[in-house]
């Protein structure tokens, strides 16, 4: 079995946790659970002695210094400087580019959070021996919920005695009624935008696909240049990419998308609810970080950076204070909490 190249990306502005997420230090470089950034996190668990090569980090320049500051001391990773964001067909395409054809490429996103490392690490040896075999793999996480924020993978047959099956299809977010449905089959699992995949046969099948991404990545790959452990593709090849998430560029049209399932505690934190869920909480469902004192509550997160916050019989509440913004909502109200004013103009 070959090694695992850990290919952690590093996109997005993290609008959805405002104020504590900011343009200039997103979620993935925050200590939201626990005192190990979410980026640092997702290095830890694939480590050499765990069986992963060094990372390669796709991230743009904005974040490189935050990226290089948190890369565990363990790991002499690679950064990939993304010229912009393109989506992440093109960011998993500069990685594959880069790497040998026969080199597994296990695709983290840096912002989730997984709580119980050794299923990952399990599912990922699974899911690499399937890659080695072209196959690529999604990481099927187990629906704790009739999630509606995700998208769903139909489990189809299994391929042979692997522990992976082949995705009989992709299903976009469903309404709430679809989802209970999904739950109550048993056969969905929910897309987390974790892959495995050997770097050549994903570049084979973007090229099938979407041959436009493919031979752009691979020009502004031979034209691009390194300054020490960074690589910069040529930026003016790259701005001529139309984006598109790896899922529609190839996920959902090659005939060899295959999945995993793992159940691993796994969130994306996608908003402030998502990241209560997440924390340890009382008896009574609350969760505090930093100073606070909760009297008759039920089901409220406060998570402050300094000035002491005091609740009193509320329920099913957020507050969130960050220097001189203070952001309340429901956890209905979370998922709007990135159109704020604030967010889109921090």
């Amino acid at each position: 079995m070959s090694t695992i190249v850990p290919v952690i990306l590093c996109g997005g502005s993290g609008t959805r946790l405002w104020p504590r997420s900011r343009k200039s230090k997103p979620k993935p470089f925050l200590p939201l659970i626990g005192e190990t950034t979410l980026f640092a996190a997702t290095a830890l668990r694939c480590s050499r002695d765990a069986g992963f090569a060094d990372p390669v980090v796709v991230a743009g320049a904005a974040h490189v210094r935050l990226v290089e500051g948190q890369l565990p001391s363990a790991s002499a990773g690679s950064i990939i400087v993304e010229p912009e964001a393109k989506n992440t067909a093109a960011a998993i395409a500069l990685a594959a580019a880069r790497l040998p054809a026969d080199a597994i490429m296990l695709v983290c996103p840096s912002d989730h959070y997984i709580g119980d490392v050794a299923a990952f690490r399990a599912a990922a040896h699974t899911a690499a021996a399937l890659a080695a075999d072209d196959w690529l793999v999604s990481f099927g996480i187990e629906p704790t919920a009739p999630e509606t924020g995700f998208g769903y993978l139909k489990r189809g047959d299994a391929i042979g005695t692997t522990g992976g099956y082949q995705v009989e299809r992709f299903v976009e977010k469903p309404d709430l009624a679809r989802a209970k449905a999904f739950l109550a089959d048993g056969g969905f699992s929910w897309n987390g935008g974790i892959f495995a995949f050997r770097a050549g046969a994903f570049m084979d099948e973007l090229a099938r696909h979407r041959l436009d991404i493919a031979q752009a990545v691979r020009a502004s790959v031979t034209q691009g240049h390194e300054d020490g452990d960074r690589f910069h593709p040529d930026a003016a090849v790259f701005a001529t990419i139309q984006g598109e998430s790896v899922d529609y560029a190839v996920m959902e049209k090659t005939s060899r998308a295959a999945m995993v399932p793992v159940a691993m505690e796994w969130s994306d934190i996608g908003n402030w609810q998502a990241l209560h869920e997440a924390l340890p909480r009382d008896p009574h469902g609350n969760a505090v970080r930093g100073e606070a004192e909760l009297k008759n509550c039920r089901n409220v997160l406060v998570d402050s950076d300094g000035p002491h916050v005091s609740v009193v019989g509320v329920d099913n509440l957020i507050i969130v204070v960050d220097g001189n913004n203070i952001m309340i909502t429901t956890p209905d109200g979370a998922q709007l909490v990135g159109k704020l004013h604030g967010a889109v103009n921090q």
